[in-house]
């Protein structure tokens, strides 16, 4: 009884310690809550929880992007940076003014120049997106980086494996980071491969069993290719068979959003990447022309006006979830929205209300079937506040729509990896890009009508009678949203 009594007062001497870390280490007062009555409520094994999934990296910042050393050199390009944003302002004020709010926030967030002179192409599901993926890769010259989540060993995979490994053998360096949970198949076989050829690959927090608790929780889920310098992708689509729609294949039809752009944008890509690889490589890798062609030796293409979107642990805000409330609160008529995975939390929640009371039309395309159904029952759970208020949320039905987009007012577009949840905005390294564009944003728009023709809206009295138990899962599914 004496050793059942002491071990009760350790543990409870535990649980107060762990508690005073949730309340101090925990940024969001709902997570804070539901981190608490987990640990609470349920003996050890809530405790146990929070240190594999609730460590907040944020505040302990698990790297820094600066890559110039010295910090003059980083002062000046900083002075640059804002000269350079001044100029695109000054030429792009009616392009720009509507939502110069949203750009200020990202130049004072993370530096993130306004750039103008670039060409995009929209890519529309894996089978288009390859077809240029692979070209650009073949063309390169100098460098290609590659930065995913998933990266699988199948045919498109290999595909792409086997570009790198003759392009390493022709001099071209070859940097390829994967995420060592989402791409855990390329350990043993293609990641040896792609070393033995040359090809410069290492894995993005690689997770361990026994530091599972350190880096379980915080995955790259950024999709980014960098070739040369002018030219990178950025969507939503992984490296897998899965997002490529044949005919006559057995699997769900995938609906994903990718963005080709060449031009001044890529810099901030290549900023993000080299970070990261930094970061992955222990390398110091430092800003050269190659790396960052001057902007006086690229080719104008087009003139679309291009912001770059990033956050995650290494950053000290949220930017990614400040980016798309502030793009929410500067919309005066219209905001198009297609995520497959939507858990809000209360102030995006309520940001979106207050627009529809505010008399802006709202139009939300999420999935009719998930590949997670505790997340997609946690989605459910939002439904009804925002139909009370008129806005009009679709399920796509043809298939699993995976892309997160958004249009507001047919003048501005973000396309990127960052889902609408909680991972996405508070765990996850994220990357949008964000283009100032009434042409652009009305291709956008035109895509999202036209998938909109596969899905059905939802009635809100039908939605609201529906049977009680449903509700009750669905709302028992949102008190532990913030864990997920």
């Amino acid at each position: 009884m004496d050793w059942l009594l002491i071990a009760e007062i350790i543990y409870i001497v535990v649980l107060i310690l762990v508690c005073l870390r949730i309340i101090f280490d925990t940024r969001s007062t709902t997570k804070s809550l539901a981190y608490l009555l987990f640990a609470i409520f349920v003996p050890v094994l809530g405790i146990i929880f929070y240190f594999f999934f609730g460590i907040n990296y944020r505040y302990r910042k698990m790297y820094t992007k600066k890559l110039f050393e010295n910090d003059d050199l980083n002062q000046k390009l900083n002075d640059e940076i804002s000269l350079y944003n001044q100029q695109v302002i000054e030429e792009n004020k009616e392009v720009v003014k509507s939502n110069l709010e949203l750009a200020h926030l990202l130049m004072n967030e993370i530096n993130s120049p306004l750039t103008e002179n670039n060409s995009l192409k929209i890519l529309i599901n894996g089978e288009h997106k390859f077809k240029e993926v692979l070209a650009a890769m073949r063309n390169a010259k100098d460098h290609i980086h590659i930065e995913y989540y998933i990266y699988e060993d199948d045919e498109i995979g290999r595909e792409m494996e086997e570009i790198m490994i003759q392009k390493a053998k022709e001099g071209v360096t070859v940097r390829f980071i994967y995420d060592d949970f989402g791409s855990s198949t390329l350990r043993k076989k293609m990641a040896p491969r792609l070393l033995e050829a040359g090809v410069k690959v290492f894995p993005f927090l690689r997770v361990y069993f026994i530091l599972l608790a350190n880096r379980l929780n915080y995955r790259n889920h950024r999709k980014i290719i960098v070739i040369d310098g002018h030219t990178a992708f950025v969507g939503g689509i992984n490296v897998s068979d899965r997002y490529i729609n044949k005919e006559n294949a057995q699997q769900d039809f995938w609906r994903d959003t990718h963005l080709m752009i060449k031009g001044p944008a890529v810099n901030y890509l290549q900023y993000i990447f080299l970070g990261d690889w930094n970061f992955c490589a222990e390398e110091q890798l430092q800003p050269n022309k190659k790396f960052f062609p001057p902007r006086e030796s690229l080719p104008v293409l087009d003139n679309k006006v291009v912001q770059i979107s990033a956050s995650g642990p290494d950053s000290e805000r949220p930017t990614i979830l400040y980016s798309i409330m502030q793009a929410i609160n500067l919309a005066t008529k219209e905001i198009l929205i297609a995520t497959p995975y939507f858990i809000p939390g209360e102030s995006l929640l309520d940001a979106l209300i207050i627009s529809a009371r505010s008399g802006i039309n709202i139009k939300l395309l999420v999935p009719g079937k998930s590949d997670s159904k505790l997340v997609n029952a946690a989605a459910k759970s939002y439904y009804n506040e925002l139909l009370e208020v008129g806005v009009e949320i679709y399920r796509y039905q043809k298939g699993f729509i995976h892309a997160k987009t958004i249009v507001t007012d047919r003048k501005l577009a973000m396309i990127g990896t960052a889902n609408m949840d909680y991972r996405s905005f508070d765990l996850n390294f994220e990357v949008n890009a964000i283009v100032y564009d009434k042409e652009f944003a009305e291709e956008m728009s035109a895509t999202f009508f036209e998938d909109l023709k596969d899905a059905y809206q939802l009635d809100s009295f039908t939605w609201n009678h529906r049977p009680w138990y449903k509700q009750l899962a669905e709302k028992t599914a949102r008190l532990i949203s913030p864990l997920m």
